[in-house]
């Protein structure tokens, strides 16, 4: 007979455990198939990991392309003027901006970083949009030589552009960002220029007189991830008013409309007890409510163009990431901690959302209260602080998910090397979109001066 190996022994811990579903004998249900997913796009995660490593982030080429023809669809079949711009700052990977613009976005851009990133892509500067609160008198420069759209953001850029004006001999068309009460609270107050306070208006005036600036358009970003739909109808409402107000005291005519992003995903917010399916509206909800408020509010046959700066709609559920579980151990709460070589310094918005987690092969057994860890020498680095799992093996793997929206962009150089990014093909392949970083790619920019040197 073999020689029996003796269990390590851990102490039992009562735990009550709070479930809405149980079988007929009061157990907590067991985990089941819609808790497993062993591949993505047709490509199992064991395929995957083994090639690509673990963590691992995931793009579905597939996915991003069906959800950017739905959205596109829901606005473009209600309005005849609709530009989508992709949002760089979501995920500004060389490659998923690129299927963006292929699909036929232009680019929105809050920094000269993003702006050069969109420049050595291709994109024109006559399709990019140039927002944020820190544009330096170069990078105006560059975007105004360029034909860019800019939005302002403050008086400080007014007077900073119009110094770039006096340069170039030139006058620049621009919008400026506002801010206003649409019904979404805490209100977005930092960015642009308040509409009920008078200081819109204000910025209106200071422009009118400066006489070296063409105000063409109005910007509105009212939030992020706006479950009430109708916030955008509200925010419309107003700002086709001001438009009114500015063409009549200011003789300035609103070309265009930019409503910014703030569509939510399916992603499941914290504090929001309700799931994502319930909760957040479909992209024909957001669709109707600013279309609507449009022809409700403007001449139909003057419509001005519609920008939508559309981003975690648009890449949040074509994005996953693979973690495996590194260790485990009972904790004095009575949960099952596991450890897992990806935490929060690649899932930034953990934060935020609680994600969807599943496992890459049926567990079988008895749910119970989990916490999930990541990789750091850091207290905070839980990725998710209860969750019911069953008793996972170590090497077990989890995907978690939607993750494609701002975590790539956020990730950080922490403790650990970032790990690759690849992108599954409509026709099933594998492409690498970022590697996997290594110490020499970190320390690449470093410098070491020989009085520091220790080394003989």
């Amino acid at each position: 007979m073999c020689p029996q190996t003796k269990k390590e022994y851990q102490k039992p811990v009562i735990v009550k455990v709070q479930t809405q579903l149980s079988e007929k004998h009061g157990v907590a249900s067991k985990s089941s198939d819609r808790l497993v997913r062993d591949n993505i796009d047709g490509v199992s995660i064991e395929k995957l990991t083994s090639e690509f490593g673990s963590p691992l982030y995931v793009f579905s080429e597939k996915r991003l392309k069906e959800t950017y023809k739905r959205n596109f669809k829901a606005f473009s079949e209600r309005y005849p003027k609709v530009c989508f711009a992709w949002s760089y700052k979501t995920n500004y990977l060389k490659s998923i901006c690129s299927l963006f613009h292929k699909f036929g976005s232009i680019a929105e851009v809050v920094s000269e970083f993003e702006y050069d990133k969109a420049k050595n892509l291709g994109i024109k500067g006559k399709d990019i949009i140039f927002n944020g609160p820190y544009k330096p008198i170069p990078a105006l420069e560059k975007a105004a030589k360029d034909g860019a759209k800019i939005h302002l953001d403050s008086f400080d850029e007014i007077s900073d552009l119009e110094e770039v004006a006096t340069k170039l001999k030139m006058k620049i068309p621009v919008a400026i960002r506002i801010n206003l009460d649409a019904g979404v609270y805490p209100q977005w107050s930092r960015f642009g220029f308040n509409l009920e306070s008078g200081q819109a208006i204000d910025a209106v005036e200071r422009i009118k007189s400066g006489g070296k600036l063409k105000l063409t358009g109005l910007h509105c970003h009212i939030g992020t991830f706006i479950l009430d739909a109708s916030a955008y109808s509200r925010a419309i409402d107003k700002l086709i008013a001001f438009s009114k107000k500015i063409k009549e005291t200011a003789d300035f005519k609103m070309e265009y409309l930019d409503m910014g992003g703030g569509f939510a995903s399916k992603s499941h917010l914290k504090g929001v007890y309700q799931p994502p399916e319930i909760a957040v509206p479909n992209i024909e909800a957001y669709a109707d409510q600013i279309t609507s408020a449009l022809y409700r509010n403007c001449d139909k046959k003057d419509l001005p163009m519609l920008y939508l700066e559309t981003g975690r709609a648009m890449v949040d559920e074509a994005g996953f990431l693979i973690t495996s579980i590194v260790a485990s151990k009972n904790m004095l709460t009575g949960q099952r901690a596991y450890t897992m070589d990806a935490g929060v310094n690649l899932l930034y918005t953990s934060t935020w959302y609680n994600y969807k987690v599943e496992t890459d092969r049926y567990v079988d057994g008895i749910l119970e209260p989990a916490i999930l860890n990541g990789p750091l020498c850091m207290n905070i680095d839980v990725i998710e602080e209860n969750i019911l799992l069953p008793r996972l093996d170590r090497g077990t793997r989890l995907i978690i998910s939607p993750i494609g929206a701002y975590n790539a962009t956020q990730s950080m150089q922490f403790i650990h090397c970032r790990p690759a990014v690849v992108m599954i093909g409509e026709d099933g392949k594998v492409e690498v979109i970022r590697e996997k970083e290594k110490l020499e790619d970190i320390e690449i920019n470093e410098r070491l001066p020989k009085k520091f040197n220790f080394k003989k």
